[in-house]
This record gives structure tokens, C-alpha cells and sequence, in this order.
């Protein structure tokens, strides 16, 4: 399996630093993948939806440690790339 692109939109907030899309092998897309700011640095959170009983649940997600690393250091370079620029110089980088 390969990451084969990564999209990433900065937000302005003190702990959700930005949403991600992935694709991956050019055939199959994730998106609303959460870069977080915890305690101990920056993570990635999968996209997930509320239960019936009002927990949240992964729609998908890694079933190792491998992908999950994968993933989170894809994620968190391209959002390093792109945080500091201007809004229309990230559209450029899209």
C-alpha cells in the first residue's frame, strides 16, 4: 500500500490544527483525517462518526502500527509544508 497523495487544510485553532485527505495507490480516497495537538505533540486522529449512543467510532482506520506510522509522519510533513503559507499559495500547492 502506498500514500500517493496528501491533502492538507489548516485550521485556526489551538488544538485541531488541520483536516487531511489521503490517497492512496491512486485508487482510494480518506478523508476528514484530523491533525490533532495533544500532550505529547501532533497526532493523527481517523475520521469517525457518532454512534446511536453518542460515542464516536473510526469509519476507518489502520489495522497496524506500521500504516498508522505511515500515515501520521505523511500527514504531519505535508502540514508542516504548508502552515505557514498564504491561503492562495496553498491552493497553488493542491
Amino acid at each position: 500500500m502506498n500514500i500517493t497523495d496528501v491533502k492538507v487544510f489548516v485550521r485556526n485553532n489551538k488544538q485541531l490544527k488541520a483536516f487531511a485527505n489521503i490517497v492512496i495507490d491512486d485508487a482510494f480516497i480518506v478523508k476528514n483525517l484530523k491533525l490533532i495537538e495533544g500532550k505529547n505533540g501532533l497526532f493523527v486522529a481517523m475520521p469517525s462518526r457518532k454512534n446511536k449512543v453518542g460515542e464516536y467510532q473510526d469509519v476507518a482506520h489502520p489495522i497496524n502500527a506500521e500504516t498508522r506510522i505511515s500515515i501520521e509522519n505523511m500527514v504531519i510533513n505535508k502540514y508542516n509544508e504548508v502552515k505557514d503559507l498564504e491561503p492562495e499559495q496553498v491552493q497553488n500547492e493542491l
